[in-house]
């Protein structure tokens, strides 16, 4: 029985390999009449991208799809990649080539068109950009065509017309978006001294999103402007229940608004307590100040000191041996000076916000 199956095999070998070298045959020709059916400026395209002569590719490719309408994906995939690269000026030429084509394809003429707004919108030219995709309305790529026209728009700072795109289309922004197209036009109106302006549209922003922290933090700057401190004040206060985390970004606002209706005492109770519900390093500098102002260096020696026992850091590191300073002996102030100031140079090189979204990373909170 093993001999019979050993004799199939060594006649079954050859059977194989002549199997495998028709198919490669058919293959390759197969290869070659494609080949041939392809027009020779294909190839001169492709020499010229080779050599790195794009201009002159252009010309080779556009003549191919002359040719030979088959060819148009081609075209897309070289535009993209000269978007890609930076290169705007061939991209638009490509896309604006295959356009003007007389006999191209209803579909690849829209897909032309939806190209050719986002080369004109890499390149910075808003309004030709916005050109391109408003006549794209009509069309199936509509709702592509409007996701472009709200970037132009908040690239623009067209925040009215970014909140209609937004009305009529609500897939395309969130109600959060849209309330900090609301907050954007109050920002505008208060920087303008329009009042009453202001209020409308960061009522509408609180509507959209009822947690808008933007809307109270500038409403609150709003009525501080005004003079209405207390009213400035309570609209800070509700960021808390909004979310919590942004409090240490007002309490540089809140120790000013409490320093000027000279209700410092209330101020430290209000900020102590938010330091120990939320601690942040923000916090923790606004708070010692505070202590120091009201109630002298030994307070704020034991804050910080107490601070740094529940929530160790080189931030409150540093403050502690700021508040320590003054109550030092002289011979110990200098090397406590020097360990402060080497710890201070290291904390503010490292001390950066960060983004949660997308990593970004700056001195400044955004």
């Amino acid at each position: 029985m093993n001999d019979f199956l050993d004799h199939w095999q060594l006649i079954l070998v050859p059977v194989f390999f002549a199997l495998g070298w028709i198919a490669a045959r058919i293959d390759m020709r197969q290869v070659v009449q494609e080949s041939r059916a392809l027009p020779r400026s294909y190839f001169t395209g492709l020499n010229f991208l080779l050599n790195e002569q794009p201009d002159r590719a252009i010309d080779s490719f556009l003549e191919v799809a002359r040719v030979d309408s088959q060819t148009v994906e081609l075209h897309f995939a070289l535009g993209n990649l000269f978007r890609r690269r930076g290169e705007t000026e061939r991209a638009i030429r490509m896309h604006q080539n295959l356009l003007d084509l007389p006999d191209v394809e209803e579909k690849h003429r829209l897909h032309a068109m939806i190209e050719l707004g986002q080369d004109f919108l890499r390149a910075g030219l808003l309004d030709r950009a916005e050109e391109i995709f408003n006549r794209l309305q009509d069309t199936p790529q509509a709702t592509e065509a409007k996701r472009y026209l709200l970037e132009i728009y908040q690239l623009g700072k067209e925040w009215q017309k970014a909140i209609d795109l937004a009305r009529e289309l609500p897939e395309i922004a969130s109600p959060k978006e849209v309330a900090e197209y609301y907050c954007e036009l109050a920002a505008g109106d208060i920087m303008r001294s329009r009042s009453d302006a202001a209020r409308e549209h960061l009522a509408a922003a609180l509507r959209e999103n009822r947690n808008c922290v933007r809307a109270n933090v500038l409403l609150g700057d709003l009525l501080a402007q005004e003079g209405q401190t207390e009213a400035a004040i309570a609209a800070w206060q509700r960021v808390e229940q909004q979310d919590p985390d942004y409090l240490s970004l007002l309490a540089h606002r809140l120790l000013e608004a409490y320093r000027k209706l000279d209700r410092r005492a209330e101020g430290v109770a209000l900020l102590r307590g938010y330091l120990e519900h939320y601690p942040s390093l923000d916090l923790i500098e606004v708070v010692y100040q505070l202590v120091l102002e009201c109630e002298g260096t030994e307070a704020a020696y034991r804050l910080v000191q107490a601070e740094l026992q529940r929530h160790p850091s080189l931030v409150g590191l540093e403050k502690l041996m700021s508040a320590r300073l003054p109550l030092a002996t002289p011979d110990s102030q200098g090397d406590l000076e020097l360990a402060r100031t080497i710890i201070q140079n290291y904390t503010r090189r490292l001390s950066r916000y960060r983004c949660n979204h997308c990593g970004f990373k700056a001195r400044q909170y955004y």
